[in-house]
């Protein structure tokens, strides 16, 4: 007989495959249509009887990547209004006390959902964790600034998806006083801003941060610009009661136009200087600092104490930004005589090329520019949040995914750690490529596992020492403050 359990709404109905029991696509909050589009989350609707919940839910409306990125990372869109849900998978639905994580999807804020393969919780399951997995508002419907809107959408729905765990993940077996949350790219984007939040306070104590930052956030002002360019775009006022008469289709296509001009011209005066700042690239919509969800940047919060109860863990990947130079071109098209110029767009002394030349003797312009990048938006401000949590709280650890795919030149790029983290190889070939490890998926699948429980992944905190592990072939390894002098060279993203 398939589980039954009873949470806010009614009762659903899972499928149990192999000891894990799965329950899919489980509304937590009222569909967010109409005039509920640019408003903070509702309760769900309550159901009769027993819900299936055996099929992945509807997602939000996005845009697919770039076609020669989409075939790595591939896509996954379910139509349909009821996309605030969540997945959930436990070992036991009537046990108690099991540690709980829940995943936060990445995606530039813009894209992405807890439909992908490689985000199968069925693993963490099998290891004894519930794992939930959320979608959220993405784009204009998430973060837009537009008049008689709520702010940060997307950010209160994860909080209101956080407070839906606690108060019915013991149902599943969770223990609501043992929640992780991890996310990866704007999912860790993501985390940081609920570290940074008070408004998130009581409600997870570990957090784990997969290739992201802490400096992903606007200004109000800056982000009403972008608004209003939105309007511009459909012809209408820059009102939430204007928004929410336009279908989600036509949004859509205007939020791709108002990105194609803002990358074509990034003009700060247009755009405003925080937008285009944020991140790893250029992206258009993200947290804002509302004064409420986000009273600052994120790792200003964070150094200034607003996480110190909770253990973090975080890390990056060595070769993050050639997911977006190989692919596309752009490593391929910068020449030495370009690659100053370039690095300097991102505030970047072109000093640093021959530090990072030196080490890499054989590199093309293009592999240099992608290494700087990848320090400076990825592990630069990765290792100082660990540098401004582990000052609060000794419970602060580093890691770094160094194994490179061995069939074409992406190397250790942006994503490629999640189906080792997930230990879904299997389910993600286009994006773990031929013959991936699994011993690294054993290690670092356990390794977030123990974390859960315990707030110890299994090595040293990063401390003064700087120890981060490594996670890489012929074996895995601590290492010391590894890069020092590329590290030294690079600008502090802190803006406060």
């Amino acid at each position: 007989m398939e589980p039954v359990v009873e949470v806010t709404g009614g009762k659903i109905q899972g499928r149990t495959t192999a000891g894990v029991s799965a329950f899919l696509g489980v509304p937590y909050a009222a569909p967010p249509i109409g005039a509920a589009r640019f408003q903070a989350p509702r309760p769900v609707r309550e159901w009769d009887g027993v819900r299936e919940a055996t099929e992945l839910g509807a997602t939000c409306v996005q845009s697919d990547y770039p076609a020669e990125i989409a075939a790595i990372l591939g896509k996954c869109r379910v139509p349909g209004p009821e996309y605030l849900n969540v997945n959930v998978w436990t070992p036991d639905p009537g046990g108690s006390g099991l540690p709980v994580m829940v995943w936060i999807h990445g995606g530039a804020f813009t894209r992405g959902s807890n439909a992908i393969p490689a985000y199968d919780g069925a693993a963490f399951a099998r290891d004894g964790v519930v794992l939930v997995s959320v979608n959220y508002r993405l784009g204009a419907s998430g973060f837009a600034i537009l008049d008689g809107a709520v702010p940060n959408r997307g950010l209160r729905d994860q909080l209101y998806a956080l407070a839906w765990v606690q108060e019915n993940i013991r149902a599943f077996g969770g223990d609501p006083d043992n929640v992780t949350i991890f996310g990866e790219s704007a999912g860790a984007m993501s985390v940081a801003s609920l570290l940074g939040s008070p408004a998130a306070y009581g409600l997870f104590g570990k957090a784990i941060m997969q290739s992201g930052n802490g400096g992903a956030a606007c200004t109000l002002d800056d982000a009403r610009l972008l608004g209003k360019e939105l309007a511009v775009a459909l012809g209408i006022p820059a009102t939430a009661e204007a928004f929410a008469a336009v279908e989600p289709g036509v949004l859509l296509a205007a939020q791709d136009a108002v990105y194609t001009a803002l990358t074509k011209n990034p003009d700060p005066a247009r755009w405003g200087a925080s937008v285009l700042s944020g991140g790893i690239a250029v992206m258009t919509f993200l947290p804002v600092v509302d004064g409420e969800i986000l009273t600052g940047l994120p790792i200003d919060a964070i150094a200034a104490g607003s996480a110190r109860d909770i253990a973090v863990l975080a890390g990056t990947n060595t070769e993050e930004f050639r997911l977006f130079t190989v692919p596309t071109g752009l490593g391929a098209a910068v020449t030495a005589e370009m690659l100053p110029y370039a690095i300097a767009r991102f505030g970047i002394d072109p000093a640093v090329i021959d530090v990072y030349a030196e080490h890499r003797p054989d590199a093309a312009p293009g592999d240099l520019f992608a290494a700087i990048i990848t320090d400076a938006a990825f592990r630069g401000p990765t290792r100082q949040l660990v540098q401004a949590q582990q000052a609060l709280n000794p419970s602060a650890y580093l890691y770094e995914f160094a194994w490179r795919r061995t069939d074409d030149d992406l190397g250790a790029m942006h994503g490629l750690e999640i189906p080792f983290v997930f230990d879904t190889l299997a389910a993600a070939p286009s994006l773990s490529g031929p013959n991936p490890p699994q011993r690294i998926a054993d290690e670092m699948h356990s390794a977030w596992v123990e974390f859960a429980k315990s707030g110890d992944p299994g090595w040293p905190p990063y401390g003064d020492s700087r120890v981060v592990m490594t996670f890489d072939e012929p074996y895995s390894a601590l290492v010391r403050d590894p890069r020092a002098d590329e590290n030294a060279g690079l600008p502090s993203p802190v803006t406060s």
